[in-house]
């Protein structure tokens, strides 16, 4: 009775686990889902949603669109808008982001003199 809780524990498990994997490789994502940790973006997102991410190279980054990304030395990924686009003569494309209910873009998130974000972000 144990042996099979037990194998049937694992085969749960081991489901879960594929199910992640296929997400990471369906969406392009190392982190297919997200949680809201701050009141920055509301009203669009609250505290505690879920999102669901993807992350396809050849998609453009435009103004407007819900990005997430990490900051040198934190681990916890910030949910944030784009809000201005730079794109350089050699076709990198740099971007500014601002949480929709912060008074002041993000900046002062960035690594010192940084003032733009790219899509390795």
């Amino acid at each position: 009775q144990l042996y099979y809780q037990v194998l049937n524990f694992a085969m749960i498990v081991s489901s879960a686990l594929m199910i992640w994997k296929g997400l990471i490789v369906i969406t392009g994502s190392e982190s297919p889902i997200v949680v809201v940790l701050s009141g920055s973006m509301e009203p669009a997102f609250h505290r505690g949603d879920l999102l669901f991410l993807t992350n396809f190279h050849d998609d453009p980054i435009r103004a407007g669109e819900i990005v997430v990304f990490k900051v040198e030395g934190r681990d916890i990924p910030i949910v944030h808008r784009v809000i201005k686009i730079h794109e350089k003569e050699n076709g990198n494309i740099k971007f500014l982001t601002k949480g929709d209910n912060n008074e002041v873009d993000d900046r002062g998130l960035y690594k010192e003199r940084q003032n733009w974000l790219e899509k390795k972000d």
